[in-house]
């Protein structure tokens, strides 16, 4: 029995570890090709908050340190540290910001209070936001704040190309597990946090992101959206998948008189105060 206990306490910790993660595997490398693009949105939501003096911070998903180090030159007095539960994007924000802190952990294992919980694009990866949002609410010190931004970008034509590609029998793709990637609607997030916070802003910000090229539009989602499915099709099919929505893009993103593309990109934004 008191094995029986050990593996289910494991088991526990496991799957709450799960619950927490962003995705165990990302290539911290392909996401920083878009490093400036991909910050933006960090820089914009810390911008929001810089009179205030957070004692202590925790950057939620904190990828390969670009957010948590927009944190610092924010509020460089704080005791800051980035959470990941990508070893990979952990190593790499060690590599890049040696002098700051970083742990390898899930959003729910995050232990301690906060003055300051910040999350730049992680939280759509986490399932069942009406109970996570009040989870990390839990973690904030009286009169701390929870600072997201996630994407909302579902109805982007690019992402609607690669659903409607990936769905194409040829492919054989109808099997292949998908990470959580949802978000709710603005008003279900108002009435979530009017539920658990003391006082709180929403708002939404579209970014224009001026691309190379259409191969650029797929080197963007490469290792978020596609990384399923290329790791599932192999490098030969892969890159015939990859060169599929390239010419498809072709069709749907015209180029704009500099010689690149535009994409889209519509990300939604909360502060709460406890």
């Amino acid at each position: 029995m008191h094995l029986i206990a050990i593996v289910a306490v494991l088991a526990i910790k496991l799957i709450s570890y799960l619950r927490g993660a962003k995705m165990a595997d990302w290539n911290s490398s392909q996401y920083l090709k878009f490093k400036n693009q991909r910050t933006q949105p960090a820089v914009d939501l810390a911008m929001r908050m810089i009179n205030r003096k957070p004692k202590k911070i925790a950057d939620i998903g904190c990828g390969p340190g670009n957010s948590t180090s927009v944190l610092k030159s924010v509020f460089p007095e704080s005791d800051i540290i980035g959470i990941d539960n990508s070893p990979n994007m952990i190593e790499k924000a060690r590599n890049l910001h040696p002098d700051m802190k970083f742990g390898l952990c899930g959003a729910l294992e995050l232990e301690g209070t906060y003055d300051m919980l910040f999350s730049n694009a992680c939280l759509q990866w986490i399932p069942d936001h009406e109970t996570l949002i009040p989870a990390l609410m839990n973690k904030l010190n009286d009169g701390g704040v929870l600072a997201v931004q996630i994407p909302m970008n579902g109805e982007e034509p690019l992402f609607q190309l690669i659903k409607e590609t990936a769905a194409e029998p040829k492919w054989g793709l109808e099997k292949v597990k998908l990470q959580p990637n949802e978000t709710l609607t603005p008003l279900a997030y108002f009435d979530i946090l009017a539920d658990c916070s003391t006082s709180f802003e929403i708002w939404e910000t579209k970014y224009y992101h001026c691309l190379e090229d259409h191969k650029a539009l797929v080197e963007w989602v490469k290792g978020t959206r596609l990384r399923p499915y290329l790791d599932f099709l192999g490098e030969t099919r892969g890159n015939e998948f990859e060169h599929e929505i390239v010419e498809g893009a072709k069709k749907i993103y015209p180029i704009r008189k500099n010689g690149g593309v535009i994409l889209g990109f519509r990300r939604f934004f909360f502060t709460a105060e406890k």
